[in-house]
């Protein structure tokens, strides 16, 4: 009996040692498969860490052409209301102006209504001396009355 019971240690001793080959002919697939995936876990850490770079280069960049655009724009804007008050100033003083020509023209066409037609004065005169030729001389005018 000794020899069936010293076999039969034998043989399951047999049967671990071939589950053992056999899980770490598995472990080894899965180490194989997660060394696979760190390379390709270190290539994508790899393509982050230059594009982050990039990135902030980019971002660097950006800040110095805002940080331009925003000195043009500020000297801009100070152009600009320097330019406003400038037209502003312009603008009371062509005010000024358009009111005084309104005078001006507004005074020259009243004294143009209170004066005299030249036709209808030539017109008088001429009628006047018809009446003082046709009385002849030394008539009285009728001036008086």
């Amino acid at each position: 009996m000794s020899y069936i019971f010293g076999f039969l240690i034998e043989s399951m001793v047999a049967v671990l040692l071939l589950l053992t080959i056999l899980y770490v002919v598995k472990l080894s697939k899965q180490l194989r498969v997660l060394k696979a995936d760190e390379q390709s876990l270190r290539a994508t850490i790899s393509e982050l860490v230059t594009a982050t770079q990039i990135a902030e280069r980019a971002i660097a960049s950006l800040k110095m052409t805002m940080r331009d655009g925003e000195s043009k724009l500020t000297s801009q804007l100070a152009d600009a209301d320097k330019l406003a008050q400038d037209l502003a100033t312009q603008l009371t003083a062509g005010d000024e102006l358009v009111n005084r020509l309104a005078r001006i023209t507004g005074a020259a066409r009243a004294a143009d209504s209170n004066a005299p037609d030249a036709r209808k004065v030539a017109a008088a005169a001429q009628a006047f001396v018809e009446r003082t030729s046709s009385r002849g001389p030394g008539k009285p005018s009728n001036l008086a009355a």
